[in-house]
C-alpha cells in the first residue's frame, strides 16, 4: 500500500502545476514530466487493490477525480478518424512544425542537404492556408541551396519572419516563420524578457470579412547536446552513476523550467491583448498539465484533444511521452479535423488542423 500512497501523493502535488509559475517553483516542473507515468501507476494500483483489497481502492479513486483536469489535459479520449486531405472550402488548415533548421536527421551530407525540400514538401502536399515553422533559417546571401523562404514563397504570397538571428546582413538568419495564402494584414514580434533571442510572434490574416490573429511561439528548450543525450543512455543502461551522469542535465532542465515561465508569463499576457479571434500554434517545449501548458492554453481548445485519442507523443526522442507541440484555438474557432505525421525528418512531428470560424 506504501507505493500506492506515494504515487497517489506525488502525483496530487503535481497536479499543482497549474498554479506555481515555475520561475520561483522550478522543481514543479519534474513532476509534470512524470503525471502520466503516475496515472498509469496508480491505474495499476487500483486494478491491483480490486482484486486484493477492494476497500483500498478508494485512494486511487479518489487520487484520480482530484487529478481529472490533469488526466483530461494529458490524455485525449475522442474517437480517431482518418485525416481527409480534401479541405473544405470553410475550412482553415494550419500546420506547425519545429523543423530543427531544415537539418533533417541523418548525418550523411548528401541527405542532410536534401533535407529542406523534402521538409517543404511534405507541408507542401498538405495544402494548408497557413503554415506556422519553428527553427526556421534562410540566408539572403548564399544562393538558391540556402534560400528557404523561396522553397514556400511560389504558393504563398504572404509571410513574416521573426529574424531573431540575423547575421552578416542576411547571410545567415533564423527564427520562427509564418507563411499564409490569405493576405497578412500586419505583423510583429514579442521579445521574451532577459535578453533571450528568440521571440515570439504574430500574423493577423484577413479571411473574407473576418480577421483573425494567430501566434507562433517557441519557447525555450532544454538545449540538450549529445553528450547529454549519451548521460541518457548510460544512465538508463546502468552504465554511468546518476547523480555524476545527470548534473549537467539537472541544470539545464532547471534554467530551462525557470525560463519557460517566464516566457509563459509573457506570452499570456500578450494574447490576452488580441483584438481578434486567435490561434497558439508551436513549440512550447514543456508537456500537458504544466503550468506552461495550461497558463497558455487558459480557456482554449486543444485541436488534439478534441480530435485524437492517447497521449499524442510530438517529440521523438527520450520519452514517449512528450507532447510539446500544440495548436490551442480560441472559442471562436471549431476544431473539423487534427493530425501528426512524422516522415523522419526533424525530431518533431508535424501538426496539421483544420479550424473554421463559428458564426
Amino acid at each position: 500500500m506504501i507505493p500506492t500512497i506515494i504515487a497517489c501523493g506525488i502525483f496530487l502535488v503535481g497536479c499543482l502545476s497549474p498554479y506555481l509559475n515555475p520561475k520561483s517553483w522550478w522543481w514543479i516542473g519534474f513532476l509534470s514530466l512524470l503525471q502520466p507515468y503516475l496515472i498509469a501507476f496508480i491505474l495499476l494500483s487500483f486494478i491491483f487493490w480490486l482484486a486484493a483489497k477492494p476497500i483500498l481502492t478508494i485512494i486511487p479513486i479518489v487520487t484520480l477525480l482530484i487529478g481529472i483536469n490533469q488526466i483530461k489535459s494529458i490524455f485525449a479520449f475522442r474517437s480517431i478518424k482518418n485525416f481527409n486531405v480534401e479541405k473544405a472550402d470553410s475550412s482553415i488548415r494550419i500546420v506547425t512544425w519545429n523543423v530543427g533548421n531544415l537539418n533533417g536527421l541523418s548525418s550523411d551530407n548528401y541527405i542532410k542537404n536534401h533535407s529542406r525540400s523534402e521538409i517543404a514538401s511534405t507541408v507542401l502536399n498538405l495544402d494548408p492556408d497557413i503554415i506556422c515553422l519553428q527553427e526556421f533559417n534562410h540566408s539572403v546571401t548564399q544562393g538558391p541551396n540556402a534560400n528557404n523562404i523561396g522553397l514556400f514563397e511560389k504558393n504563398y504570397p504572404f509571410h513574416y519572419f521573426s529574424k531573431d538571428i540575423n547575421k552578416r546582413n542576411g547571410f545567415y538568419q533564423a527564427g520562427s516563420i509564418i507563411f499564409s495564402k490569405l493576405p497578412i494584414v500586419d505583423s510583429g514580434r514579442f521579445q521574451y524578457p532577459n535578453h533571450i533571442k528568440e521571440s515570439f510572434m504574430y500574423a493577423d490574416i484577413k479571411d473574407g470579412k473576418d480577421t483573425f490573429r494567430i501566434y507562433n511561439v517557441h519557447l525555450q528548450s532544454f538545449k540538450f547536446k549529445d553528450d547529454d543525450y549519451s548521460n541518457f543512455e548510460k544512465i538508463k543502461n546502468t552504465e554511468e552513476n546518476p547523480i555524476s551522469g545527470g548534473k549537467s542535465i539537472f541544470f539545464k532542465m532547471k534554467t530551462a523550467f525557470t525560463r519557460r515561465g517566464i516566457q509563459a508569463a509573457k506570452v499570456r499576457e500578450e494574447t490576452d491583448k488580441s483584438p481578434y479571434q486567435n490561434i497558439i500554434c508551436g513549440d512550447f517545449n514543456d508537456v500537458p498539465g504544466s503550468y506552461v501548458y495550461m497558463h497558455i492554453r487558459g480557456y482554449r481548445d486543444d485541436a488534439f484533444l478534441q480530435k485524437s485519442f492517447g497521449i499524442g507523443r510530438t517529440y521523438i526522442s527520450l520519452a514517449p511521452t512528450l507532447r510539446i507541440d500544440y495548436i490551442l484555438p480560441d472559442q471562436n474557432f471549431s476544431v473539423n479535423q487534427f493530425d501528426m505525421i512524422d516522415e523522419g525528418l526533424s525530431d518533431h512531428i508535424m501538426l496539421v488542423s483544420d479550424l473554421s470560424i463559428k458564426k
